[in-house]
């Protein structure tokens, strides 16, 4: 084989390498498998719950305890926070209010205090809230306090623009 031919592979390879690096971790999407980190943030609704990378989880009020009923396109616009191995906690939120459910689809979502938790794909950065109130797949959306419980915006709130004009 001529180092051409070997070459062109290679320097093929390490451009796709490269470029695969430089996507930042907000466009790739929660890390897939492994453990889920739940902390606890200070945001415009006060204290809240984030997964690992500071983005804002929610509850469904559609949920029954330990169990989703958001899948489909619901999963796809609020993903779950899946976990193959054991969550864990950092500071500020309740090691044991932590656990898991077992998904229609089989994966493993991280629980708190019963309610399956999710992302919002509209939130792409620490902090943001803008599901918060969000009336969409059946039920209304909430960010999740440490106690376990709805976070509530004064006057309503959240993203809901987006849903009364794009998915109703």
């Amino acid at each position: 084989m001529s180092r051409t031919t070997i070459g062109a592979p290679l320097a093929a390879l390490v451009a796709l390498a490269a470029a695969a690096a430089l996507i930042p971790a907000s466009l790739a999407g929660p890390p897939k498998g492994g453990s889920a980190t739940v902390g606890v943030q200070r945001t415009s609704l006060g204290r809240i719950l984030v997964d690992g990378r500071g983005h804002t989880l929610y509850l469904f009020e559609k949920d029954k305890r330990d169990a989703s009923s958001c899948t489909g396109a619901c999963a796809t616009t609020w993903p779950p926070l899946i976990a193959s191995g054991k969550p864990h906690v950092t500071s500020g939120a309740k090691a044991s209010w932590l656990g898991r459910t077992k998904r229609k689809d089989g994966r493993w979502q991280v629980t708190y205090n019963g309610h399956p938790l999710y992302t919002f794909v509209q939130d792409t950065k620490k902090g943001e809230t803008n599901g918060e109130g969000v009336d969409a797949y059946g039920a209304e959306w909430y960010a999740l306090s440490p106690a376990g419980v709805k976070v509530e915006k004064a006057g309503g709130g959240g993203y809901r623009s987006y849903y009364e004009n794009e998915m109703k």
